[in-house]
């Protein structure tokens, strides 16, 4: 009678792995798919990004000015920090791809000027401007610093060479914008920003009104120990 052999062909684990590392740094290291990385790329710097800047800031506003339970705190904390990092990445894939999108379109394959602002457009349409959410006060706070940062770029941009795409001013103007501008316009921000939280409180952002209030407008009242209590 024939014997049969059974054995087991055993493969070593960390030979698997190997093959498995190699493949995905083939796919990575591939130039046919870097467009379409970089939007996975994007996504993931814009959670990470979205979760540092607002971690730290949520926890120290919530723990300040808001009240109710340890338990309560931390899930505004967590729930602002997702909501930040979750927004960020996801203009991040909307910008990204529409980007790659309006390349593809272009006769010459190639990234115009304007394809760049649509590509905002649509992120900042979809992710920060629509429905009940793209009104919350993280959005808020988010589109506001952008503008802030927008209208800054745009004082700077103006004062540049026109070939640089400002205005072509000559060097006496843009000496004086560029030394009385800043200081007209930080006075101008402070005397509107206390004017309004003076006598339309109502209408400033409910964090900027509590800790103006909390520093301008708290009664300090005095007791037998001399303490100052807000």
């Amino acid at each position: 009678m024939d014997t049969i052999k059974v054995g087991c062909t055993g493969q070593n684990p960390f030979h698997a792995l190997r093959t498995i590392q190699d493949s995905v740094n083939s796919l990575i290291l591939n130039p046919d798919y870097a467009e379409y990385l970089a939007v996975l790329k994007a996504a993931r710097n814009g959670a990470i990004y979205g979760a540092k800047i607002r971690a730290p800031h949520a926890l120290v506003m919530v723990f300040l000015f808001r009240s109710g339970s340890f338990r309560d705190k931390l899930k505004t904390i967590f729930k602002s920090t997702r909501q930040h990092a979750r927004n960020l990445a996801t203009f991040a894939v909307i910008y990204k791809t529409s980007l790659l999108f309006l390349r593809r379109l272009d006769p010459a394959q190639k990234e115009e000027a304007p394809h760049t602002f649509l590509a905002g457009l649509l992120g900042g349409y979809f992710v920060f401007g629509r429905g009940k959410s793209g009104q919350s006060s993280v959005n808020q706070q988010i589109v506001i610093y952008v503008f802030a940062r927008v209208v800054l770029g745009l004082a700077k941009l103006s004062v540049q060479r026109k070939r640089a795409g400002g205005l072509g001013l000559s060097p006496d103007v843009k000496d004086r914008l560029n030394e009385n501008a800043w200081p007209l316009f930080a006075a101008l921000s402070w005397g509107m920003v206390m004017w309004l939280f003076r006598w339309y409180p109502e209408v400033l952002q409910p964090s900027l009104r509590s800790s103006m209030k909390y520093m301008y407008a708290a009664r300090i009242t005095w007791s037998n120990d001399v303490k100052g209590v807000c």
